[in-house]
């Protein structure tokens, strides 16, 4: 049987003690793959004699090859703990570092916050160059107790060890509870997608602590709707609901991937109109699956592998498309719609049929079109909603409750299941719950919501913090905020003035390739003075080169010259973020005010927004906007200028002074 934790386990002395091929051995017969690369051989090869050499010098200890980290699809080189310390090594034969102190650092960083035996342990992240020339190491330790990373070569990694256990004196703990440890990830979107798409089950990568709704829970009650309706012949559609965060998505793609299979007669797609979402994702998708590859001997370009990974998930206007104007029925007997509280209304996608299309009075809003085409199935049919509340931010997003109408309208034989929680006003925008689901059959299953965050996997309060602050409620966001700043939950916000102290308190706090970026409102048209320019107003951001490319590329979030807005950011995450805060939503006498930039004024100015839709659209801008850090956030909130008349100070005053009274911290 093939060890899932690990290729090969062993005590120090039982490792000296055995043939380098018996080890090597071990070690291939566990690979997980379906081929094995030379180069991958040939490592293990050079890292089996290196290590039982510097070793050697150890008395006791347990060594590790591959040691799994399953939120990141990854595994570690090697891990050895001795003197209670645990190293992690990253190797890299040859002379060039390539990145390994930055890769065993996540590593570390994976495993403190999601390995429950690692939350009080030192861990010690070492790159091992095996070639490269000697380096002086000064050992730090973060406040988290994650070492900064070391450096080592072939020839000194026992001196750089050894170093580290002389300057510590750590408590005493079982190793082998340590290796077996309970794993209790939050990834982000990407590395779930990637981990989904690689076959790992969501129960690998999804949180199983009593803190966080298990997202097994709700993939379970979906599944056994599906099966309902395949044995009956039935057509159901489900809405699942769930804070921002909970993994709505996650459960999205989990049940695309385990269905994606037209050989039983089930072939399941995920579909968004969310594009950056889509873009981000299918880009990730598509070079993970070529790294894979190489990784078993093969070749495969990025316009094949972005093919197979379209049949996967793809943005739902194409979806759309391909069913106007014809009765075809879908291959998908189970379609995934992920924000389906964006879908357009009628008056949206009929001007944009007549603009794009040259189709004429389009006859109905987006949802029931998008019902229509399951409906045309011969025999049983799933639609899968994917639902955030209070997440509509375009003019034309219809929202939830259109769904609704669109099925009495046409669709009532449909079966419904969902949660009560879905009667909610960031749900029903206003509509009594009695009328939005009259005449309707509704099952109504509590598993079907998702109420707790994982997104912000340091604290749970981070919703409902976010809710209170937009609602005014300073009282119940006072509460929430103390929560926030206990030391117990360590999630932090600040609120500063200054731009620079923004970006660098986000960059000393992320470590690793842990991402941060600037944010700000699509709607935030005056804070261009201060250095920040939404994307279109500079340049056209690509959301795949913003999430997913490196340190070192100036199109990345990490150089922050390029702001992303909330249309770029919905569904994806940041470890810390900068949100820039406008004049666009302001406090009043205690109450947040809308306003627009109008240029119909001369000159032009502030105008307030008198739209209810407009209103919640922005509110709920800011609110994607405050959710989007999975380890903290800064507010940054400049002065204005008195002699502008479009940034006056008392604009930007009366907000910092309302965060300020609800104790946010300032930096």
């Amino acid at each position: 049987m093939k060890n899932i934790r690990s290729y090969y386990s062993a005590s120090i002395q039982e490792f000296l003690a055995q043939d380098n091929s018996a080890i090597l051995g071990n070690i291939v017969s566990n690979y997980q793959m379906a081929q094995l690369s030379d180069m991958m051989e040939y490592s293990w090869e050079e890292e089996i004699p290196v290590l039982k050499e510097q070793l050697k010098f150890f008395s006791e200890g347990r060594i590790i090859f591959e040691y799994v980290i399953p939120r990141m699809g990854k595994r570690v080189d090697v891990v050895f703990i001795s003197s209670n310390i645990v190293f992690l090594l990253e190797f890299k034969v040859g002379k060039n570092e390539a990145g390994a102190s930055n890769q065993v650092l996540d590593y570390a960083l994976d495993l403190k916050n999601f390995q429950k035996e690692s939350h009080d342990k030192l861990l010690v992240p070492i790159a091992v160059v095996t070639e490269a020339e000697e380096q002086n190491n000064i050992f730090e330790i973060y406040d988290d107790r994650v070492a900064k990373p070391l450096f080592a070569n072939r020839n000194n990694l026992n001196e750089v060890i050894a170093s580290v256990i002389t300057k510590s004196n750590e408590k005493n703990f079982n190793y082998g509870d340590w290796e077996k440890s309970i794993y209790l990830p939050t990834p982000t979107i990407v590395e779930a997608a990637q981990s989904l798409y690689a076959k790992h089950s969501v129960e690998d990568i999804a949180r199983s602590d009593a803190g966080a709704q298990n997202l097994t829970t709700t993939t379970k009650a979906i599944e056994a709707i599906i099966e309902k309706s395949k044995a009956t012949g039935e057509k159901s559609i489900i809405f699942v609901t769930g804070v921002p965060g909970a993994g709505k998505t996650l459960v999205g793609l989990n049940l695309a991937n385990s269905r994606h299979d037209s050989a039983q007669g089930e072939h399941a797609v995920f579909l968004s109109g969310n594009f950056p979402l889509v873009a981000v994702l299918q880009e990730a998708l598509a070079r993970d699956l070529i790294v894979r590859e190489k990784l078993k001997g093969n070749s495969l370009d990025k316009k094949n592998a972005l093919r197979k990974i379209s049949a996967f998930i793809q943005i739902i206007h194409r979806y759309r498309d391909d069913f106007i104007g014809n009765t075809t029925p879908p291959t998908e007997r189970i379609t995934i719609f992920d924000e389906s509280q964006r879908a357009w209304t009628q008056t949206k996608i009929s001007s944009f049929m007549a603009r794009r299309k040259h189709i004429k009075n389009f006859p109905c809003s987006e949802p029931e079109f998008l019902i229509s085409t399951m409906d045309r199935l011969d025999g049983w049919g799933v639609i899968v909603c994917l639902v955030g509340g209070g997440q509509e931010i375009d003019s034309g997003e219809a929202g939830i409750q259109e769904w609704f109408d669109s099925l009495r309208r046409r669709f009532k034989h449909w079966n419904i299941y969902t949660s009560k929680r879905i009667n909610d006003n960031n749900y029903t925008w206003g509509r009594s719950w009695d009328e939005m689901l009259h005449d309707l059959n509704v099952d109504y299953n509590e598993d079907l919501h998702l109420a707790s965050s994982m997104r912000s996997f340091r604290n749970e309060y981070v919703s409902a913090f976010i809710e209170t602050l937009l609602q005014a409620d300073i009282l119940q966001a006072q509460m929430y905020y103390q929560k926030l700043s206990s030391q117990e939950q360590k999630y932090p916000i600040y609120v500063t003035r200054d731009l620079n102290k923004a970006k660098q308190w986000i960059t000393s706090h992320a470590r690793g390739s842990e991402r941060y970026g600037i944010l700000a409102s699509s709607n935030a048209a005056r804070l261009k003075p201060e250095g920040i320019y939404y994307a279109k107003e500079r340049t056209s951001i690509s959301p795949e080169n913003w999430f997913l490319n490196g340190k070192d590329d100036i199109r990345s979030s990490y150089f922050m010259e390029v702001v992303a807005s909330e249309f770029e950011t919905q569904g994806l995450e940041l470890d810390y973020a900068i949100v820039a805060w406008d004049a666009d939503l302001r406090i009043v006498n205690d109450q947040w005010k809308h306003f627009a930039m109008s240029t119909r004024k001369t000159p032009p100015g502030w105008s307030p927004i008198g739209s209810k839709n407009n209103i919640t659209y922005l509110t709920n801008s800011y609110r994607v906007l405050l959710t989007r850090a999975r380890q903290g956030f800064v507010i940054f909130i400049p002065h204005g200028s008195s002699s502008d008349a479009t940034r006056l100070p008392q604009y930007y005053d009366s907000t910092y002074n309302y965060l300020k009274r609800i104790g946010i911290k300032e930096i």
